[in-house]
């Protein structure tokens, strides 16, 4: 079975959504979404989910899988994805993975496997916690300095997270953590994939495009969308609550600060993450980058992609 996989990725309110679809109808393809907050169900327009119109007919995929009170882990999304991705391609479709969550799209495509933690690996993980906090953050940077120093020297003290991550992985495999990583770069990837990402040749034209884009979620209902949750039962706290979007309604709902100053916010916000997006997909020197000017050329933009796919897809027949 040919394991071919188109990407869109980008960062907010780049067009992902519309050339996606367009690119699935050409290719005979279905859409995998790999946006870490459409998977709830019930947060729609704070998350800018894509519409049944939208969809045209095209089934997506890894939408609505996940109530917002579940902790959705990425161990989860990829085992939900590969599992839609072996259907799509053994019915002879494309998958066109589409979404800003980086972990996501790279976890999906790697050969990584997760397995559900056991009570062991628990333990040591609290244990290491409860060390961090008692002992202080310097001693267990120092602990972990004497037997990997090359990640100590990459990480604070205080990245309380990573240090305890890093001194577990040793504690329960003998192997430090920069062995780990090196020996899971070699595997092989799950997938082949053609890779995509979206964005504007000016900043500006891509932060009014997200401030636009947060007045017309308020103007669709984002606040009562929020209200609504809150009156479900749902945490202000929870993890899926804690989301741009969602965490700023839900502070003005509570008097904490203005409706004005939320909006605002959210914007800021939203502006801040597009930036960490692009900052993560600068990584990935495969990337092929589609820059528009000021709004997407999506009749272009297909036409361009699907000849690469042409090429990518011939390429990988010469290798097999």
């Amino acid at each position: 079975m040919s394991e071919n996989v188109l990407v869109i990725t980008g960062p907010t309110a780049t067009g992902k959504t519309a050339l996606s679809v367009a690119l699935a109808k050409k290719l005979n393809g279905e859409i995998v979404s790999a946006d870490s907050m459409q998977i709830y169900r019930g947060m729609d327009i704070g998350t800018a989910k894509v519409t049944t119109e939208e969809m045209a007919g095209i089934p997506h995929h890894l939408i609505d899988v996940a109530e917002p009170t579940e902790n959705f882990s990425v161990s989860r999304y990829v085992d939900l994805a590969s599992s839609s991705c072996d259907d799509i391609l053994s019915r002879g479709k494309v998958p066109v993975i589409v979404g800003g969550t980086g972990l996501y799209v790279d976890s999906l495509l790697s050969g990584r496997t997760f397995a559900e933690r056991s009570p062991e690996e628990n333990d040591v993980r609290q244990k290491l916690n409860e060390e961090y906090e008692s002992l202080g953050a310097a001693v267990l940077w120092d602990r972990l300095k004497s037997i990997d120093p090359e990640r100590a020297e990459k990480l604070s003290p205080n990245d309380k997270k990573r240090i305890v991550r890093a001194l577990e992985i040793y504690q329960l495999t003998g192997k430090t953590i920069s062995q780990h990583d090196k020996e899971t770069r070699r595997l092989p990837p799950r997938y082949r994939s053609l890779r995509f990402a979206l964005d504007f040749n000016d900043r500006e034209v891509l932060y009014q495009r997200i401030n636009d884009r947060v007045d017309t979620m308020v103007e669709n209902g984002l606040f009562e969308e929020v209200d609504l949750l809150l009156k479900k039962g749902l945490s202000p706290e929870c993890t899926a609550m804690q989301a741009i979007g969602y965490k700023e309604p839900a502070m003005a709902l509570r008097g904490t600060i203005t409706r004005e100053d939320a909006i605002e916010q959210i914007k800021k916000e939203s502006r801040r993450y597009a930036k960490r997006q692009l900052t993560w997909l600068r990584r990935d020197p495969d990337l092929q980058w589609i820059r528009w000017e000021t709004a997407p050329n999506i009749s272009e933009a297909v036409d361009f992609c699907s000849r690469c796919w042409d090429v990518f897809i011939s390429e990988q027949e010469v290798k097999e």
